[in-house]
C-alpha cells in the first residue's frame, strides 16, 4: 500500500487522537487491574480468565463489523442495487483518497448510517433505506462523509473495544459468579467466599462505570471531529447541518418501541436513536446536542466563506 493511502485528506485531528489513546490507556489499565484482581480472588481459575478475557477480545477485534452488521440487519448492497450510494461514496473516497470501504444498505424506516471495521481496509458504511428516502443528494453526501471520517480516524475501532471492556469485564463476572469458580458451595461459611462474592460484583460494576463515562466522552468529541472534518472535505457544511436537523426531527417521530431496539447502538450511528424528550434529557449521551452541532457548522460556513 502507498504511503498516500495510509493517510487520507480528512484533516487530522490532534485532539481527537489525544482523546482516543487516553481513552484506550484509562480502560486497558482498569481492565487489566480488573482481570489481575479476579485472577488473585479465583485463584485456581486463572488460566480459564486469561483465556476468556482473550479469547472474546480477539472475537470482538476481528469480527466486530460482521457483528454490528448483524445486529443492525445490514446486508451489503451492489452498484447494480444502489447505484447513486455507491457513486457518492466513490467520489467521496477519491477526494479523501481513501480506500473505498464496503457499502451496506439496511433496511429500516428510521433514517441513520453508521460505520464500523477495525481499519479502513475491512470498514463498512451502511445507511438505511429511511434515509435514502427522505435525503436529498448533497445532504446524503455530507452524512456519508461524516462517516468516512470516522474510518479514516479509525475512532471506529477505538469505539468499539472501548465499549465492549466494560461489557467483557460484566460477561466474566457472571460467569465467575455462577461458573462455580467461588467455591462448590456458595452458601458455605468460608469468609474467602463471602468477601469474593461482595467484591467481583462491585469491581465489576466500577469497571463498566468507567467505561461508560470514558466512551460517552470520546463519543461525543469523535461526532463532532467528524462533522468538522466532513464539512471542510465536501466543502459544503450546511448541507451537512441541513441533513443533521432533518435526520434528528424525522427520528423523533419514529415509534418509540423501535427506537429502543436501535439504542443499544447509538454509539455508531450518525444521530442517536432518541425521541425529542429523551435528546433533551439525556445526561450521558453518547452525541452531543444538535443545537452544538449546527453552531460548529455555521462557524466553519462562515470560515469557508471569508
Amino acid at each position: 500500500m502507498s504511503s498516500t493511502r495510509q493517510h487520507s485528506r480528512f484533516a487530522p485531528d490532534r485532539g481527537l487522537t489525544g482523546r482516543m489513546v487516553t481513552t484506550m490507556f484509562l480502560i486497558g489499565l482498569v481492565y487489566v487491574g480488573f482481570t489481575g484482581l479476579l485472577i488473585v480472588i479465583l485463584r485456581g481459575a486463572w488460566p480459564l480468565i486469561v483465556l476468556l478475557s482473550g479469547g472474546l477480545f480477539v472475537v470482538q477485534f476481528w469480527f466486530s463489523d460482521k457483528i454490528t452488521e448483524k445486529a443492525m440487519g445490514a446486508h451489503e448492497a451492489s452498484p447494480e442495487e444502489y447505484p447513486q450510494l455507491h457513486g457518492t461514496i466513490d467520489r467521496l473516497c477519491a477526494l479523501a483518497d481513501m480506500p473505498k470501504p464496503r457499502v451496506a444498505v439496511a433496511r429500516n424506516d428510521m433514517p441513520n448510517a453508521f460505520a464500523t471495521g477495525r481499519k479502513p481496509e475491512k470498514a463498512v458504511v451502511c445507511v438505511t433505506t429511511g434515509l435514502l428516502r427522505r435525503l436529498e443528494p448533497e445532504e446524503l453526501e455530507g452524512v456519508l462523509a461524516h462517516e468516512l471520517s470516522h474510518v479514516a480516524h479509525r475512532d471506529v475501532a477505538v469505539m468499539t473495544v472501548a465499549g465492549f471492556l466494560g461489557v467483557l469485564a460484566g460477561v466474566t463476572t457472571r460467569i465467575a459468579l455462577y461458573g462455580g469458580f467461588l467455591g462448590n458451595n456458595r452458601n458455605s461459611n468460608d469468609p474467602n467466599t463471602a468477601i469474593a462474592l461482595v467484591i467481583v460484583p462491585l469491581v465489576s460494576m466500577v469497571v463498566y462505570a468507567l467505561s461508560f463515562l470514558l466512551t460517552r466522552m470520546l463519543s461525543r468529541y469523535r461526532e463532532l471531529a467528524a462533522d468538522r472534518s466532513a464539512a471542510q472535505l465536501t466543502g459544503r457544511p450546511s448541507a451537512l447541518a441541513s441533513a443533521l436537523t432533518k435526520v434528528t426531527g424525522q427520528i423523533a417521530a419514529i415509534p418509540t418501541e423501535d427506537l429502543r431496539k436501535a439504542q443499544p447502538y447509538n454509539a455508531f450511528y450518525f444521530a442517536p436513536a432518541l425521541s425529542a424528550r429523551d435528546a433533551a434529557t439525556q445526561l450521558f449521551s453518547t452525541h452531543p446536542s444538535l443545537e452544538k452541532r449546527l453552531e460548529q457548522l455555521a462557524r466553519i460556513s462562515a470560515e469557508l466563506g471569508r
